[in-house]
């Protein structure tokens, strides 16, 4: 038998099929899959309602294991040496639909931004998803026309990136997007 036809063999092995895509290693949960400035994206497996306990870090609730919320509140703690004032609530309460846009939202100590805002996003801002229990993911890259956001809880996708466009004076994400914060 080739070396060439073992490798093959070895490597078939190893694949697994999910959903029409090859995930050539199985993650477990918990398990770190990506990174945003040395903080971790850790995997949840492919349940996104399902939690596994609640995790803190140096005695600040970063929100339960492996969430979206999570992984916001734990990189704006250790990246950007934020605590929220307000560490509770679903990813949809992290915006505060009463306020104007370029507002200080109180109950997460940020500026908040609406969809369309004047402000274009930028790197390090939370994007705020509506819906019953939202989501939240962070910007990673922005671009003139899309920027690229790394989230948790999102079975191994963790990179997506979102369209942008900027008329009448205005940038807007799309997708259902209530708006973005910003330290």
């Amino acid at each position: 038998m080739s070396y060439k036809l073992i490798f093959f063999f070895l490597l078939l092995c190893s694949c697994e099929q999910d959903s029409g895509s090859i995930a050539y290693k199985s993650h477990k949960v918990g398990e770190p899959i990506d990174r945003l400035n040395n903080i971790n994206v850790y995997y949840n497996g492919e349940t996104i309602l399902k939690s596994y306990g609640t995790h803190n870090v140096d005695g600040y609730y970063c929100g339960k294991k492996w969430q979206c919320v999570e992984f916001i509140k734990r990189y704006y703690f250790l990246h950007l040496k934020h605590k929220m004032p307000d560490g509770y609530g679903h990813a949809s309460s992290f915006y505060n639909k009463n306020l104007k846009d370029n507002a200080l939202n109180k109950a997460r100590g940020l500026k908040q931004f609406s969809n369309p805002s004047k402000s274009k996003p930028s790197k390090d801002d939370i994007v705020v998803w509506g819906g019953d229990y939202g989501h939240v993911a962070i910007v990673s890259q922005v671009l003139d026309n899309k920027i690229e956001v790394v989230q948790q809880n999102v079975g191994i996708s963790t990179r997506s990136e979102i369209g942008l466009h900027f008329k009448n004076g205005q940038y807007k994400l799309e997708g259902d997007i209530l708006g973005w914060l910003r330290k």
